[in-house]
């Protein structure tokens, strides 16, 4: 499991261990911004959930997509950023970002590689929790692929809604627990076909979109949409689709108070 509920500390000179999953992702978190790299497969389904993103992002807020300032004036926080793979797409927007991530390698990568392509983003080691203790709200709250990892979901989600302002939104993005995503995600695409490093997730934490809804709802959002992401084998692409059994996107929002 990783532990994205738990922080570690780079900078002590303490040889005190780290949960194990934290580790293997400082030694790959150079990796990330490589499109050819180890994470090329993840470049790829990227780019269709950030294409997703900002399609609902804009039509929420009644933004022009093409527009090249589309997101000026919205905050923005991503949730487990890892090393701004979204983040930075969406400053160039023109939003104000801040992500956050507990691995503090990821958030150096992050800001290595945002100050080399000029793009503004507010980059933090630290847990939503902490976030959730300032009085910051944001107008869209991203929470992709990291309630898979945490100890407690339902807190998670607990914390994360309560950053979305009124009239806010917020997408999670995660694996459905059903045989379908044990036997593509988990199986094929770390054991067989070797995307992800073996072990990256534990099916047992997937959840199924009743469960994040249940979550959400309880805590002032309502859910406006669900959207799979599917993979094509033939053509080696990834698209939306309506089957949301493996990889899935949900959508809410908070009515205005």
């Amino acid at each position: 499991m990783l532990a994205r509920d738990r922080l570690d500390n780079p900078w002590s000179a303490s040889k005190t261990v780290d949960s194990a999953e934290i580790e293997r992702f400082h030694r790959v978190a150079e990796e990330w911004w490589k499109p050819n790299g180890r994470f090329r497969v993840v470049h790829k389904f990227n780019a269709v959930r950030r294409d997703y993103i900002v399609q609902r992002i804009s039509e929420h807020f009644g933004r022009k997509i093409e527009d090249e300032n589309a997101f000026a004036g919205l905050r923005i926080l991503d949730v487990g950023c890892g090393a701004g793979l979204l983040c930075e797409p969406l400053a160039k927007r023109g939003a104000a970002v801040v992500g956050i991530d507990p691995t503090a390698r990821n958030i150096e990568v992050a800001r290595w590689h945002a100050a080399r392509a000029k793009v503004v983003v507010d980059y933090r080691h630290c847990l939503a929790e902490h976030v959730a203790e300032t009085d910051e709200r944001f107008d869209v709250v991203l929470n992709t692929e990291v309630i898979e990892h945490v100890a407690d979901p339902e807190q998670l989600m607990k914390e994360c809604c309560g950053l979305v302002v009124s009239g806010g939104m917020m997408i999670v993005a995660t694996l459905n627990r059903m045989l379908r995503s044990l036997l593509l995600a988990v199986i094929g695409a770390e054991y067989i076909l070797k995307w992800l490093p073996k072990g990256t997730h534990d099916w047992r934490r997937f959840l199924r979109t009743c469960e994040v809804r249940s979550m959400i709802e309880q805590y002032g959002l309502a859910v406006s949409g669900v959207k799979g992401v599917s993979h094509n084998p033939i053509f080696a692409n990834w698209h939306l689709t309506r089957d949301a059994s493996v990889n899935y996107m949900l959508v809410a929002a908070k009515s205005e108070t």
